[in-house]
C-alpha cells in the first residue's frame, strides 16, 4: 500500500517516484504515514481521516492551509520547504527594481506617441545613477540576503531591517542596517518586502506604513500576499505620487478581486502605466526550482518514514 499520499495540485509525480518509487500515490489510503500537501486544508477533518500519520510535507513555504493545532494535538510532524526558489525570487525583486530604476515600461508606454523631433528628448528626468539609489530590504533571510547582495552587485547602496538577525549580519551583505522600520523607509527608494508571515507581519504594510516611505519611493512585495493589509489603500499614495511605482508578486487575494487598484490595473488607467506591476505569484517560478521543491519534499517524506529527523520542522 501507499504510504505517501499527494493531496492536490501535483498530477505527475515524476520527480516524487524517483525518490519514493511505489510509497507515492494520488489517491487517499488510511495506511498513508506521510502527506505531501500544496494547498489542500489540513484540519481536523482531513487529518481524522488518516489513523496511521505521522507527518505532513508541504510542498512550499507558506502554512496558512495547515491547522497547527489540529496537527500537534496528534502528534504529527509538519515541516515545509522554504530552501528552493531562493535565487528566483530574489532575482525576480531585483527584477522589479530595474523596471523602475530604469523607467522600462513607462518609455514603452511614452514612445508610442512621440514624434520625429521628440523621439529622444522625452527623458524621465528622475532617473539617476544606480549607486545614488538606496535599496532598502525588509527581512534579511535566504531570499532577502541574496536580494541585498545582487542589488549591491548592480552598484546599489542597500540598507535592511531584521531585528531578529545576529549583529554583524550586515557586514557578510556588505549591506548597512537600521535600527527601526521607521528608519528603513524613511530613508530607502525601495523597498523590498522578504518577511515571514506572521501574526506580527500580517496586514503590516498598510496606510500609515506607505506614509512613512520616503516621497517617491517604491514598494516591492515577493513575500506574502497578506502581509498587505488590502490593496486599495495604494491607490491615494499612487496618484498623488507619494509612491512612485508597486510591485507585487503576491497577493491578499489571488487571483486578485475587483478593487479600486486591480480595476484601474485591468482598465490601464494613465496613472498606472510603469507604475503598477502585478504578476500571478510566480516569483518562485523556474523548471530547476520546481522539480528541486517537489524532490527536497519527497526527501523529507523518507526522512519521516524512516523515524529520522526531518528538515525545516516546524511541528
Amino acid at each position: 500500500m501507499a504510504k505517501v499520499f499527494i493531496t492536490d495540485f501535483i498530477s505527475d509525480p515524476v520527480y516524487e517516484k524517483d525518490i519514493l518509487g511505489d510509497h507515492v500515490s494520488l489517491d487517499p489510503d488510511e495506511d498513508v504515514e506521510v502527506v505531501l500537501v500544496w494547498r489542500y486544508r489540513i484540519d481536523d477533518a482531513f487529518l481524522d481521516r488518516f489513523p496511521n500519520l505521522k507527518g505532513v510535507v508541504r510542498y512550499g513555504v507558506g502554512t496558512e492551509n495547515v491547522d497547527f493545532e489540529a496537527v500537534s494535538k496528534r502528534g504529527i510532524v509538519f515541516c515545509n520547504t522554504p530552501d528552493y526558489g531562493v535565487d528566483e525570487v530574489a532575482l525576480t525583486a531585483i527584477s522589479f527594481v530595474l523596471y523602475f530604476d530604469r523607467a522600462i515600461e513607462t518609455y514603452n508606454w511614452k514612445c508610442k506617441g512621440f514624434q520625429d523631433g521628440s523621439w529622444q528628448q522625452n527623458t524621465e528626468t528622475r532617473l539617476q545613477r544606480a549607486k545614488q539609489s538606496l535599496v532598502g530590504c525588509l527581512g534579511a533571510g535566504r531570499i532577502g540576503s541574496l536580494f541585498l547582495l545582487k542589488a549591491r552587485a548592480l552598484g546599489f547602496k542597500t540598507v535592511f531591517y531584521d531585528p531578529y538577525k545576529p549583529s554583524g549580519h550586515e557586514k557578510v551583505l556588505g549591506a548597512d542596517r537600521t535600527d527601526s522600520l521607521d528608519e528603513l523607509l524613511k530613508c530607502s527608494d525601495y523597498v523590498s518586502i522578504h518577511v515571514s508571515l506572521t501574526e506580527e507581519t500580517k496586514g503590516m504594510v498598510n496606510a500609515a506604513f506607505v506614509d512613512k516611505m520616503k516621497t517617491g519611493s517604491y514598494l516591492i512585495n515577493t513575500a506574502r500576499g497578506t502581509v498587505l493589509n488590502g490593496l486599495d489603500f495604494l491607490v491615494d499614495p499612487l496618484k498623488s505620487k507619494q509612491l512612485g511605482g508597486i510591485a507585487l508578486d503576491v497577493l491578499p487575494h489571488e487571483p486578485p478581486q475587483n478593487g479600486q487598484l486591480i480595476d484601474a490595473w485591468r482598465r490601464e488607467e494613465i496613472w498606472t502605466r510603469g507604475r503598477v506591476l502585478i504578476n500571478p505569484h510566480t516569483a518562485f517560478y523556474s523548471q530547476q526550482a520546481f522539480k528541486e521543491m517537489r524532490t527536497k519534499a519527497a526527501k523529507n517524506a523518507v526522512r519521516i518514514l524512516r523515524g529520522q529527523q526531518p528538515l525545516n520542522q516546524l511541528i
